[in-house]
């Protein structure tokens, strides 16, 4: 049996402490600009980062990732693989929620199970829980989980859960949240007023178990518009600022008393298709109605429409440079990357050749949607893509921008033909994000989570299920290769970049950048 404290092969997404610090005459409140804001409350409701970032200030879960990805212990203070299906993990003592009452294996239980049942979600916790197939307490602060199946990164995948309180939780709808009677959470933070569109506060909680909150209270303020977060900054009406556009970035650097902070990111941002149904609402004909056969349904089609995509140019143009063309999931220092993926360059001739042997040598009518507020260069992304096709013998019909509230939640309906979105890596391997975004949905399994168009490979499925049943990390890092091998080919997607992340602050602000994104982390950084 071995003690798994610090898993260098594995990893989980997981508030980050110590991101940020203030000098000595900082004042003790901290005001932030946010490109997004949170749908809800509920830490289960969305795994979408404009979710978590709030999240993680409440609420903890069982382990927490470094800046790089690494797992280090957070409310599990340990775990043990016992057999290739057994793991006990043992929490920490001497937690408490912030009103008071301790943390016990029956809030990780009860957490655990109640993400199976949260309506509506666009981004669901289900991939985190579909191995396990029993959970018992084995005394007060250690739990023993049986999985269904052989599960290496089993502590990655439930350490992702965060963890509510029972009593408060058990029988409430996602509204108990958002009116912060349910949302007392083991966290750093706790929620002082929610103003929806507008801005959230938090106030320390001087009980934490973790390193002490930097700053007593934290406004977050919702600054969707680029221009004007940058303008926020500048005036020193915020603090600091995630999401600096690309074409700010020399600016800032020239501006004095301003710091920019910045780190490649793991997030993929990729073209989905909806390949999965006979008809799709906004691929039409001539006659502007659907087209059955859905042309998407070919893989010539989807071929041929990654070859119309010049990613370099987008990332050139559009990013100034401040990211890296695409060809699978992970970029380089992800296990499972493969380094025989690269970025397709782009083929007008070959694409248009493609559509012809398909059957569409005139094209046909294609909308593109994207959000206009998730990243740096998303809606300008979306009609540069657009272009392109157009140059390429597609119809498009549009490009549609709306806010990402309203968006990741079409796009999980299946309203969209062809949407830009993005996933973020935040494990040390790619098999968390190739379980969620591209294996057949399955509640039951835990599989296909964020697969919002439905796509399904069986191949690839049974590959998915050998890699993520491998121990050996080496054996399951090539196995995960060939799994993306299968599914780039196939065109599950179309990974377009790795965007490189910005954010910018005042002089006497130190920020940790950081693989996950995070905007604020768990803000449990030390005055300086």
């Amino acid at each position: 049996m071995k003690l798994l404290q610090h898993l260098k092969s594995l990893g989980a997404t997981v508030s980050l402490a110590g991101l940020l610090a203030l000098s000595p005459a900082y004042a003790a409140d901290l005001i932030i600009g946010s490109s997004t804001e949170p749908s809800a409350l509920d830490p289960h409701f969305s795994r979408t980062g404009n979710n978590q970032n709030i999240a993680a200030q409440i609420f903890d879960r069982l382990i927490s990732p470094d800046p790089n990805l690494q797992v280090t212990p957070a409310l599990a203070e340990s775990w043990q693989n016992v057999d290739p299906t057994t793991w006990r993990i043992k929490l920490r003592s001497g937690v408490t929620f912030q009103d008071g009452s301790p943390l016990t294996a029956e809030d990780v239980i009860f957490s655990l199970n109640r993400v199976k049942d949260i309506p509506n979600s666009p981004a669901p916790f289900t991939g985190n829980i579909g191995s396990i197939a029993s959970m018992t307490i084995v005394d007060p602060q250690t739990i023993e989980f049986k999985t269904k199946n052989p599960t290496p990164d089993f502590i990655e995948q439930v350490g992702l859960v965060y963890i509510v309180q029972k009593k408060l939780a058990e029988g409430k709808t996602i509204e108990a949240f958002n009116d912060r009677s349910a949302a007392i959470g083991t966290g750093p933070y706790k929620v002082k007023e929610w103003v929806p569109g507008d801005h959230i506060t938090l106030v320390r909680n001087d009980a934490y178990w973790g390193k002490k909150p930097a700053f007593e209270n934290v406004t977050i303020k919702f600054i969707a518009n680029d221009a004007a977060r940058v303008a926020a900054l500048r005036s020193g009406s915020v603090d600091l600022i995630d999401a600096v556009p690309p074409g700010d970035v020399k600016t800032l650097s020239g501006v004095g008393g301003v710091k920019l902070w910045s780190i490649p990111s793991a997030r993929v941002v990729y073209l989905a298709l909806d390949a999965s149904r006979d008809e799709s609402p906004f691929v039409v004909g001539a006659d502007g109605k659907p087209l059955n056969p859905n042309p998407l349904k070919d893989v010539r089609v989807r071929q041929a429409l990654s070859k119309l995509i010049n990613r370099q140019l987008i990332v050139d143009r559009i990013l100034d440079d401040a990211g890296e063309a695409a060809g699978q999931i992970v970029p380089d220092g992800i296990g499972g990357a493969d380094p025989s993926l690269k970025a397709p360059a782009a083929d007008p001739e070959g694409a248009k050749k493609l559509l012809a042997d398909a059957g569409y040598p005139q094209g046909f009518g294609l909308t593109l949607h994207t959000s206009n507020d998730r990243f740096p260069g998303d809606a300008e992304s979306a009609q540069a893509i657009g272009q392109m096709f157009a140059r390429g013998g597609i119809k498009v019909n549009g490009v549609v921008a709306q806010p990402y509230n309203v968006y990741a939640s079409a796009a999980g309906k299946q309203q969209f033909s062809a949407f830009i979105f993005s996933l973020g890596t935040t494990t040390p391997t790619s098999a968390t994000s190739l379980r969620n975004l591209l294996m057949t949905p399955n509640k039951d399994a835990g599989t296909g989570s964020f697969n919002r168009t439905r796509y399904s490979n069986a191949q690839f499925d049974e590959k998915m299920k050998v890699a993520t049943s491998e121990f050996d990390p080496q054996k399951r890092i090539a196995l995960l290769q060939e799994a993306t091998r299968v599914a780039m080919n196939d065109v599950g997607v179309i990974p377009l970049f790795w965007p490189k992340v910005y954010w910018a602050s005042k002089a006497n602000v130190t920020y940790t950048a950081n693989r996950g994104e995070d905007l604020m982390a768990t803000l449990a950084g030390t005055a300086q």
